[in-house]
């Protein structure tokens, strides 16, 4: 005889722990189940980005509200999440990307968002150890940076104290209808499920639209002031827009250690774990650039990660044809960032609740040829 639970969440990456934390805080029966530990995919090789993004009305409208909800829970975290506020800089290296900056900056205080422009000077003052000189950036004080697996057992550990239960090492084969059956066997029966497992979904789902994008990423030792704002060449985006061209791009993160993270890198096509020497390469010769003698800062340790993609770079959000089975997956680089947002989506469109923004926008359904299981 099968177990049974108001809802299942299938995958114990941040955007799985976010749900399950949710739906418990409802004084739903939660079980989460993880093939391998919390944290152990996409979140645990994050850079921990808390940010804010306009490159469509779907993405400002999700990443506002989940920063939002990062700043209400920021007082509840533990220390060890080292969530804070050093703000993110836009960097604009000529005029043509300092226009851009002049562009979002209206656009931004049009939605009552609070950004500021920094001119060459002002540039070269907040970050020193930048080239000079460049052309300036748009400030995001909002911003802000955390340890993602820290956040996630956080986010789990919430949902345990309420009575939520978790299975791991045991991957689930199969999702439909309210049942669910693990590689052991074992059967188990749900009111709803929660497919939360980002770039492996398609396991479960082979026809879900979801591609995997390798990352790469580099953490120094300790050297406290080296960068004192998350620094993110404005290239960056243009990089992002790519859906099949591998790219680098200058993306360095200050760590409450002093540590910095130097990113980032995207790849489609390679399955392969390993680190790419040539990838790490070309990622500190372009932060070179940006910051000349950081290639020669010590490295404590390298590592990559794989991030589920969609074809529209929007996450799948919400319920399928299957009446019983709701989509938390595709978040690509923003999981981190969007993972609040997306549990209280998910969940208060489980409950038939008003959701805070419109949920249209990351419905599964938006995407044509892709059909939920009946």
């Amino acid at each position: 005889m099968s177990e049974t639970y108001d809802a299942v969440v299938v995958g114990a990456g941040i955007v799985g722990a976010a749900c399950a934390e949710r739906l418990s805080a409802e004084g739903l029966r939660v079980l989460v189940v993880e093939r391998d530990y919390p944290a152990s995919g996409a979140s645990g090789a994050a850079m921990g980005h808390v940010v804010m993004m306009d490159e469509s009305p779907a993405q400002f409208a999700l990443t506002r509200y989940s920063r939002a909800l990062w700043d209400a829970l920021a007082a509840s975290l533990p220390a060890e999440v080292e969530y804070y506020r050093p703000g993110t800089l836009w960097v604009a290296a000529d005029e043509d990307e300092l226009n851009e900056v002049l562009r979002k900056h209206a656009q931004y205080a049009a939605a009552a968002v609070l950004t500021a422009v920094l001119d060459s000077d002002a540039l070269a003052e907040a970050e020193p150890n930048l080239r000079r000189p460049l052309a300036g950036a748009l400030l995001m004080p909002g911003d802000g940076v955390l340890s993602p697996t820290a956040a996630t057992e956080y986010l789990m550990d919430c949902a345990a104290r309420r009575t939520a239960k978790t299975i791991l090492g045991k991957a689930v084969v199969s999702a439909e209808r309210g049942h669910l059956r693990l590689n052991d066997g074992t059967g188990i029966s749900a009111k709803y499920i929660i497919i939360a497992t980002g770039a492996v979904t398609t396991s479960l789902l082979p026809h879900l639209p979801i591609a995997k994008r390798k990352g790469h990423l580099i953490l120094t030792q300790s050297y406290p002031g080296y960068a004192r704002h998350q620094l993110v060449e404005l290239g960056y985006l243009k990089s992002t827009h790519s859906t099949n061209t591998d790219s680098v791009a200058f993306n360095v993160q200050p760590r409450q250690s002093g540590q910095l993270l130097i990113g980032s890198s995207r790849q489609y096509g390679a399955e392969h774990p390993e680190v790419d020497t040539e990838v790490l390469n070309a990622m500190l010769r372009r932060a070179d650039e940006y910051m000349p003698g950081i290639n020669k800062l010590l490295k404590h340790r390298s590592w990559t990660g794989f991030r589920a993609a969609t074809p529209d770079k929007l996450p799948l959000i919400g319920p399928t044809k299957d009446p019983t089975l709701f989509l938390a997956t595709g978040h690509e680089g923003l999981g981190i960032t969007t993972s609040l947002a997306t549990a209280h989506l998910v969940t208060d469109c489980l409950l038939g609740r008003t959701t805070a923004i419109p949920i249209a926008p990351y419905l599964p359904s938006r995407l044509a040829g892709w059909q939920a299981p009946e």
